[in-house]
């Protein structure tokens, strides 16, 4: 590789320059690299590679020679592919690897050593550890006993297949790339996303936490039943305690060597980690035992003698002759047995009933591989609790009349038993298969050991389970099967009576062997929520991210010891093995839902190197876990699904923001251009309209909001449903401008988020304001989810030519908006709207209707009413009645139209009669001609400008103060010439000659010449203003809101300036004003 490159000694060339030219090249050097330190040569910032560290890369040691000179500038963030591949050669998959790939995480982590274990030792022996174990050694002998070989095999192969689909996911999300420590919680969060990812990942560690509670448990069982039952504190004081008595003795024990465990763990993890081969070994021995002890039956079964008493089985705890008498030297002695039955040792003694009717009969405990005992225990064989455990087929005569029970020495069932109970029983059993996935840190090859070594691992342990059960059942009498505690074989460990050489292998090594799967739950656990703080996605357990220096999680560790302290006290291993299993059960079934939807959406990222797997296979797991949630127990399921869902729900809304590509993200997108092209068919039917916002605002010169409020009305207007786009402009080149763009988009999205505005933000940079604004008028959404209204504020300063958005800006707008038949929002004095914190106790939205424009006006209100700010006020609605109409007829007709709409809201007419119009009016309107010319005078110098606005502000101050001289002047108005513009007056005086007309308005504006030349449209509009503003004001001065129709823009271009003080006018002595413009269509209907 290195002969194809050619180094070109370039200095030599730069040496025929002169110096002034090797000046300016230093120069252009500097500068290029001053700009290669902010981005790449076009201005853009380019993201940081996952595999090469910039900030340790010397560009001087990169490229010596100058052959790559044309790619010199995005050396930093586009390296050679030389540099690349000898850092992906390096590259392992470790914990630190996760940090790199992900960008926005802290790099603490400690450095780990290289790892070196393969499949066997790595994935296969830790899965072999983890799923054989307590139920194995306690309960499957009762579980073939009380289900019999046939529901028992069913059992056992549904959880086994819901483990092996499983395995099969995660196999293929476990070989999609590189899976750093964290195992099930780093697939799942990566594949589902953080929601998915938190919920699961805490559910995945209580059930890892309750296991270690249930492992413990059976280590006591173990030791006070049948290693040392002199060893319990409590005894049982009455016949019938002995149960409460063994919780309390479970519950002392159990908090005892919990406390001991976790010191153990604190201590050093290395202990238990060296230890962890000695206790696989117990378990191996254990079973080899019981395979041993399974052919010795066939030419030399065990004698373990049962005693039964008709058909009832007898407890020999309490006697050891399995008779009623004996005979010694011709002498009838009665024994042990006869004294529990009877009132006196005497043959003639009053004795139970039943123990009169019935002989006392002993049988083999273990009759033999070869008895053909199989046939009796293939079915089931299910009972209530307290009841007595009795052969089938064994002749037996009822008793006269049933006596009671509690003292005699029966074998009595502790629990209730039915199918579903016992799923929930047995499904611990089958867990552990993400032993190797978890350590997927220490593997040699990752990719390859955990599909291997798990499936390998779940195939031998499901062989071991499913052939158990069959040579239990062929092998043990069905009454020892159901004998959970051994009693009537003299207290021995049921599966241990199977084993060759002695009981006593499996009872120490199942003893171990809880113990060390008891120290590995403590031990995996904290690790596991370790990882899931670290990631920071869940506020309130960020704590327990720290731990000792070297990593280790001490208050994550004193965290699990507390939650396993709650299955102690719960002290029944049977109640907490469903527990468990509803926590196991709902992360297999995210890791099914995750290989599944990644496979379905065909990612281009989605290329796992485990080949035989289908979306149907991960499918069919993720539904058999949830049947069997449910069939283990539809009341800890649901709470298991509360859990799980109030985490996911406290993510979305508090948790950290993070972006992992996962599958979900894809699944939505999906579903958006699914819903995208279904909502393209055609505009929405008027039931389904409601407005979709673009929400126009301005930025200061630091890129922030300059009128926060306008988010705040727009949240209470939406209430998060609908579209948001939140839209705003930036002057200037784009290349120029990447980065303040990317800085006004972070402060807009800010503001959104503290504002609770849920939405889109679009930055646009354009060469000048107004066509920025425009691009956003028309382009902003995608397909059917564009806008239809356009939100905006009033700008205050439109009077100051240099103010960017100016009036000439703004009334373009309000000619595009329309022409796009888009509706129009203008929020006047916005400063003074609510804050989404504030609460109006009273009030009124007082809507204006002038003209009818599809019904927005009407709608605004009953939207802003949804939100609490608005949700006191009341709604009125004025109109206005001409000299024609009827009004009372009008309100009537409103009322009627308003029950329709089904909106409650107080309804009055306002009456406005044509009158003159007054002085005031045409000083008004002398006043903006004046201005109007102003501004067209362009060669003025600002200052001369500011003193023009300045000296029309001072005469329009000048004219309110002045009511007198108002009145004054109207009544000097000669009598002969009216002013009142009725229909009909205005029909005359257009058809006067236009000598006449010149010569009556002399007359008029003798007082005031200059008002003879003023153009008569705009005193008319004025007008309308003045009276409208003065009839707003009279009825609606104290209203929380105003909602006013916006009268159009001239269609005359020339006259803009004019229709921005018709609506300053029309506002004035107003606190809120919404000024509502209609697309054109309908936006509200009466019909359902």
């Amino acid at each position: 590789m290195p002969t194809s490159f050619t180094v070109v000694p370039v200095e030599a060339q730069g040496e025929e320059r002169g110096p002034a030219e090797r000046d300016g090249q230093r120069q252009e050097e500097e500068e290029e690299e001053d700009e290669r330190d902010r981005g790449s040569g076009d201005g853009i910032a380019r993201e940081s590679s996952p595999f090469i560290n910039n900030a340790e890369m010397d560009r001087e040691n990169m490229y010596e020679g100058k052959n790559m000179a044309l790619f010199e500038e995005e050396m930093d963030s586009n390296p050679m592919v030389s540099s690349l591949l000898n850092k992906l050669a390096n590259y392992t998959n470790l914990t630190q690897g996760v940090v790199e790939h992900e960008a926005d995480e802290d790099s603490k982590r400690k450095e780990v050593k290289v790892p070196r274990m393969g499949t066997f030792i790595g994935v296969y022996l830790p899965c072999l550890q983890n799923i054989l174990g307590v139920i194995l050694f306690l309960r499957l002998t009762w579980i073939v006993g009380t289900a019999g070989v046939l529901e028992s095999f069913i059992i056992v192969f549904m959880c086994c297949a819901c483990t092996m689909l499983t395995a099969i996911s995660m196999s293929a999300i476990a070989t999609n790339g590189v899976v750093p420590a964290g195992g099930s919680y780093y697939m799942i969060s990566r594949s589902l996303g953080p929601e998915f990812g938190g919920a699961v990942g805490l559910c995945f560690y209580l059930g890892t936490t309750f296991a270690g509670a249930m492992y413990i448990l059976g280590t006591i069982e173990i030791l006070l039943t049948y290693i040392s039952p002199s060893a319990a504190i409590f005894k049982a004081e009455e016949v019938g305690d002995e149960t409460e008595a063994m919780l309390n003795n479970m519950r002392v024990y159990g908090t005892c060597i919990i406390t001991l465990m976790a010191i153990v763990v604190f201590v050093g993890v290395k202990y238990v980690n060296k230890l962890a081969l000695v206790f696989l070994a117990c378990v191996i021995l254990s079973i080899i035992a019981i395979y041993a002890g399974v052919i010795k039956t066939a030419f030399d079964p065990p004698d373990f003698p049962i005693c039964l008493l008709g058909n009832r089985t007898l407890s020999k705890r309490t006697f050891d002759v399995c008779a009623k008498f004996t005979e010694s030297n011709n002498e009838t002695k009665t024994t042990t047995l006869w004294h529990l039955f009877c009132d006196s040792p005497f043959l003639n003694a009053t004795c139970d009933d039943y123990f009169s009717l019935n002989n006392v009969t002993e049988i083999q405990g273990i009759p033999g591989i070869m008895s053909g005992v199989l046939t009796d225990n293939l079915w089931s064989s299910y009972s209530e609790k307290g009841s007595i455990v009795e052969k089938k087929d064994q002749p037996s005569v009822a008793g006269s009349e049933e006596t009671k029970m509690s003292g005699l020495p029966y074998v009595f069932t502790d629990i209730m038993t039915y199918f579903t109970m016992l799923v929930g029983i047995y499904f611990p059993s089958v867990t552990g298969i993400m032993a190797g996935s978890n350590r997927s840190g220490d593997l040699k090859d990752a990719q390859k050991s955990i599909p291997t070594g798990t499936i390998l691992a779940i195939s031998t342990t499901s062989f071991i389970y499913l052939s158990c059960i069959v040579l239990f059942g062929a092998c043990i009498e069905g009454v020892i099967l159901r004998d959970k505690f051994g009693e009537a074989v003299n207290g021995n460990l049921v599966v241990g009576t199977l084993a060759w050489p002695s009981p006593w292998v499996i009872v120490i090594g199942s003893f171990f062997s809880t113990c060390g799967a008891g120290l590995q739950s403590l031990t995996g656990a904290p690790r596991l929520l370790q990882a899931i703080a670290r990631d920071g996605i869940v506020p309130f357990i960020q704590v327990f991210g720290h731990g000792k220096a070297n990593g280790e999680p001490t208050w994550a560790l004193l965290l699990t010891a507390g939650i396993c302290e709650i299955g102690i006290l719960i002290a029944s291993l049977d109640s907490v093995a469903p527990i468990l299993s509803m926590f196991f059960l709902m992360c297999y079934m995210f890791v099914n839902l995750a290989c599944a939807v990644q496979t379905l959406l065909r990612t281009p990222n989605w290329r796992p190197r485990f080949k035989y797997y289908h979306w149907t296979l991960s499918f069919l797991g993720m539904s058999l876990c949830l049947a069997l949630m449910f069939i283990c127990s539809w009341y800890y399921a649901l709470i298991a699904m509360l859990i799980a869902g109030c985490i996911y729900k406290y993510i979305e809304y508090r948790g950290a923001e993070k972006e992992w590509g996962d599958g979900i993200r894809g699944l939505s997108l999906n579903a958006a251009r699914y819903a995208l092209l279904r909502v393209e068919d055609g505009p929405p039917h008027t039931k389904n309209w409601r407005p979709q916002l673009l929400v126009l605002l301005n930025l200061d010169s630091e890129q922030l909001v300059k009128h926060p409020r306008l988010l705040s009305f727009t949240s209470q207007l939406k209430a998060g449903k609908g579209l948001t786009i939140v839209g705003s402009v930036l002057q200037g080149i784009f290349l120029d401008k990447c980065t303040e763009t990317q800085k006004a988009e972070e402060n807009v999205k800010s503001l959104m988020g503290v504002e609770k505005t849920k939405g889109f933000c679009q930055i646009v940079v354009s060469p000048n304001f107004r066509d920025g604004i425009s691009y956003l008028i028309q382009s902003a959404g995608l397909g059917g989810m564009k806008h239809n209204t356009v939100l905006m504020a009033w700008p205050q300063s439109w009077k100051q030519t240099e103010n960017r958005f100016s009036w000439k800006n703004f009334v373009d707008t309000v000619r595009e908006t329309t022409a796009a038949q888009q509706a129009l929002l203008v929020a006047k004095n916005i400063d003074l709207f609510p804050t989404n914190q504030e609460r109006f106790t009273e009030g009124n939205i007082d809507v204006w209707w002038i003209v009818h424009d599809g019904g927005m006006l009407m709608l605004l209100p009953f939207l802003l009413r949804q939100h609490k700010v608005w949700r006191k006020c009341k709604m009125r609605i004025f109109t206005v009645a001409q000299m024609d109409d009827n009004s009372i007829q009008m309100k009537k007709d409103l009322q009627m139209f308003l029950y329709h709409l089904r909106l409650n809201a107080e309804v009055e007419v306002v009456e406005m009669f044509e009158n003159d119009i007054s002085a005031f009016t045409y000083e008004k309107t002398l006043m903006m001609e004046q201005r109007s010319q102003m501004l067209k005078q362009m060669q003025l110098s600002k200052n001369e400008r500011e003193r023009e606005a300045q000296l029309i502000h001072d005469r329009n101050t000048a004219s309110h103060s002045a009511p007198v001289v108002k009145a004054s002047v109207a009544a000097a108005v000669p009598e002969k010439v009216q002013m009142t513009w009725t229909k009909e007056k205005f029909v005359a005086e257009k058809h006067k000659t236009k000598d006449s007309n010149v010569s009556g308005f002399k007359d008029i504006f003798n007082m005031k010449p200059e008002w003879g030349n003023l153009n008569q449209s705009n005193v008319r509009r004025m007008h309308t203003a003045v009276k409208l503003n003065g009839v707003v004001l009279n009825k609606s001065q104290h209203a929380q809101l105003v909602l006013l129709n916006m009268p159009g823009p001239p269609k005359n271009r020339k006259g803009d300036e004019n229709y921005m003080e018709f609506l300053e006018v029309l506002t004035e002595g107003l606190d809120r004003v919404l000024l509502v413009r209609g697309s054109g269509r309908e936006v509200i209907t009466i019909y359902s």
